[in-house]
């Protein structure tokens, strides 16, 4: 192995080393460049994710407005706060007695009692409540 390799000259022994450095340089880049696409493909992904997040935020809050300037929530909210009543409506306010009839609608502790229970209620509760009676 020797008798190959005692015959090549300094300068062809400078280029191979020199071209494996290259190589190796070119390794390195490739390496690293790889590294960072995958990166920043790691970074558009979850700017993609939070995009879609608050585009879904954005619909909802377009439907919530759309919502709240229309003319059936202006007219519930006149309805609750001001007491309107559109033309061929009747208002109809029941008292505790209908609501509750197993209760004797003359004792305050009942009413203190059934006004308490209900304030802990969540609303789809009370209307149980108001149909179905506990």
């Amino acid at each position: 192995m020797s008798s190959r390799f005692s015959y090549t000259s300094n300068f062809t022994k400078l280029i191979i080393i020199v071209e494996f450095a290259l190589v190796s340089y070119l390794l390195y880049s490739l390496t690293k460049n790889i590294y960072n696409s995958y990166q920043v493909d790691l970074v558009i992904e979850s700017f993609q994710k939070e995009n879609s997040v608050i585009e879904d935020e954005n619909k909802k809050k377009n439907a919530d407005y759309l919502y709240f300037i229309s003319e059936e929530y202006i007219d519930k909210i006149a309805k609750q706060n001001l007491g309107l009543v559109n033309r061929g409506e009747e208002v109809i306010i029941l008292s505790e007695n209908v609501t509750n009839p197993q209760q004797d609608p003359n004792s305050d502790d009942a009413a203190v009692t059934t006004l308490s229970r209900r304030s802990k209620m969540t609303n789809p509760e009370q209307w149980w409540d108001f149909f179905f009676g506990r």
